[in-house]
């Protein structure tokens, strides 16, 4: 049963340092949660929890629409989500095993087995081709409706994260051999790698395929130009939380690419002014309980159906409400 809880209207701007607490939040999955997505309008959520399987929430009511497992009578540990770019489809992973579910109705697609496990997913228009990041070194565009690989994208190392553009016109993957690469769809020609010191964790990139973003487990977040390769510059970080593990665990680039939302493994939420890459807003997610000093990692970040709206969806269960005061 969930409930909806109003912690604190912001104060204003974040500056020098200061984080805002969200406007609301809502429970979504008790204890926690493996895995989480935002719809690009930012009116729903699915959530792969700790102890109930998948469920999709209708963010405007607050309200669970339908629940989702892999197989009848079980809560199935669901460890990747993702989107359609319209939000009519999502399609959910458990170890090597895919579902493809219309939000409408609530009901099941398709249903895969993947070639290896599943660490990342990143889907098309329509739900039609998802890219599907992969422990054996490779990622795949995947046929979601008819199966069968379109494309292989292949690494040196475990591909950790992918990502699409609205179009799917461009692929980006980042992988355990330190790389994150980009992608033309239909040639399966590699466009453009970016290498780090680290393995990379956590790629995105923007709708219209203009700018991405890698980011190092040990080593940097940087903003790319996807065009000329260019570096366009690195988010701000103490070398010292990096290096104990602190980084960034989500992502998302507002429609135009002139904004960037992150989240990170200490609860903070941020958000970017691009090219420039100043830091418009910063927030501070609450724990489900203050004495535990883990567990409220941020898992995805997204923008809002209204002006100034953000949102984010923290490891202990809940997505946060976020607002930008004018």
């Amino acid at each position: 049963m969930h409930r909806a809880i109003a912690l604190a209207l912001c104060l204003g701007l974040a500056a020098c340092g200061s984080r805002d607490a969200p406007l609301a939040s809502l429970e979504v999955a008790e204890p926690g949660a493996f895995s989480a997505a935002l719809s690009p309008d930012g009116r729903q959520a699915v959530i792969g929890s700790l102890r109930h399987g998948g469920s999709l929430w209708e963010l405007d009511t607050d309200q669970r629409r339908f629940n989702w497992n892999h197989r009848a009578g079980e809560s199935t540990p669901i460890t990747v989500v993702a989107f359609a770019p319209g939000g009519d489809a999502v399609m959910t992973a458990s170890h090597d095993t895919l579902v493809l579910w219309d939000t409408a109705s609530g009901g099941a697609i398709t249903y895969f087995t993947a070639p290896a496990k599943v660490n990342a997913i990143a889907l098309g228009p329509g739900g039609r081709l998802a890219l599907l990041g992969l422990s054996d070194d490779t990622a795949v565009l995947f046929d979601a409706r008819k199966g069968g690989i379109r494309r292989v994208f292949a690494h040196e190392g475990r591909v950790r994260s992918v990502a699409l553009d609205a179009d799917a016109r461009l692929a980006l993957s980042g992988s355990e051999d330190r790389s994150a690469r980009l992608w033309d769809v239909a040639s399966g020609a590699q466009l453009q790698r970016w290498q780090h010191d680290a393995d990379v964790r956590l790629v995105a990139l923007a709708p219209d395929g203009s700018r991405a973003l890698s980011v190092s487990k040990y080593d940097r977040a940087v903003v790319w130009d996807t065009l000329s390769g260019r570096e366009l510059g690195a988010l701000p970080a103490f070398r010292a939380r990096v290096t104990r593990g602190e980084t960034w665990t989500a992502a998302a680039f507002s429609a135009d690419g002139t904004r960037l939302l992150t989240g990170t493994t200490d609860r903070r939420v941020q958000l970017w002014e691009l090219p420039a890459l100043e830091r418009r807003a910063q927030w501070e997610m609450p724990r489900r309980a203050e004495w535990k000093r883990s567990g409220a990692y941020i898992l995805a970040v997204g923008f809002g159906a209204g002006e100034g709206a953000c949102l984010s969806v923290s490891a202990d269960g809940f997505v946060h409400r976020l607002r930008l005061t004018p």
